[in-house]
């Protein structure tokens, strides 16, 4: 199969600019995703990972160029196109007065699940990320690593082709971090594309198949993680990263 044929992400041209703002967040801003990939949009700080982010979940507006998904110009209020796509924020996007229950009931309607349907992904979401005993628990009593697996639970509950994870594992201990990426791991085996930024550099690195660097708006490198470390002669992706975005603090 010609790699054009499973592309389920274009990228092409894309510029963002806030009003107000002196520069544009992205400039010029192509890649494109393949089916079944992990795949890693990394930078510093302020690099415009969480823009493009917003961008291709249907979030902000492109100030200019395009964005096309399943090799359509499906646009942003599409109804397939939402089903179909999942959205893990670094925030959390939950109820924290809500029980983990309450809160995949209350999500899950909103795609339209039937009753059935919502029941059977809810229970065994909790089992599989470890929240079943702390079912009908408030969230807002939870620890980070807890909070974090509700956030995952709840942008994935219709079973989404396309997920996009926005540093989701950022502030865990190692064992919620570890079981939060088996479990994507798991997923991705299962046909689930996913689109992934952090900033630990180990994680990324054991986690995604093709990666893009984002520096100061624009992608300064995409393609093979492998073959980029390869071609750069550096042996890890911390290297590679600080190599192509310098060392100078980004606040």
């Amino acid at each position: 199969m010609d790699m054009t044929d499973n592309v389920c992400i274009e990228v092409r041209e894309v510029y963002k600019r806030y009003k107000s703002a002196q520069e544009d967040s992205l400039s010029d801003v192509s890649l494109d995703v393949v089916q079944s990939d992990v795949f890693g949009l990394l930078g510093p700080n302020g690099a415009g990972k969480t823009t493009l982010i917003s961008i291709l979940c249907g979030i902000i507006p492109v100030s200019s160029g395009n964005v096309r998904f399943f090799g359509n110009g499906t646009p942003y209020s599409d109804y397939e196109r939402k089903s179909r796509v999942g959205f893990v924020p670094q925030e959390y996007a939950f109820y924290q007065e809500l029980t983990p229950r309450q809160n995949l009931d209350y999500f899950g309607a909103m795609y339209n699940l039937s009753k059935t349907r919502l029941e059977e992904r809810r229970e065994h979401l909790l089992e599989v990320l470890g929240l079943e005993k702390a079912g009908d628990k408030k969230v807002g009593t939870f620890s980070g690593g807890m909070k974090r697996r509700v956030n995952l639970a709840i942008g994935i509950i219709h079973e989404p082709d396309i997920l996009f994870l926005d540093e989701p594992t950022v502030g865990v201990d190692v064992q919620s971090r570890n079981a939060i990426i088996r479990y994507l791991q798991q997923l991705n085996e299962g046909g689930t594309t996913i689109i992934y930024t952090s900033h630990h550099m180990s994680e990324a690195e054991e986690f995604c198949k093709n990666i893009a660097l984002i520096d100061h708006g624009k992608v300064i490198a995409a393609g093979d993680l492998q073959a980029l470390k390869t071609a750069h002669g550096v042996d890890n992706l911390q290297t590679l990263f600080i190599n192509l975005t310098g060392e100078e603090y980004r606040d």
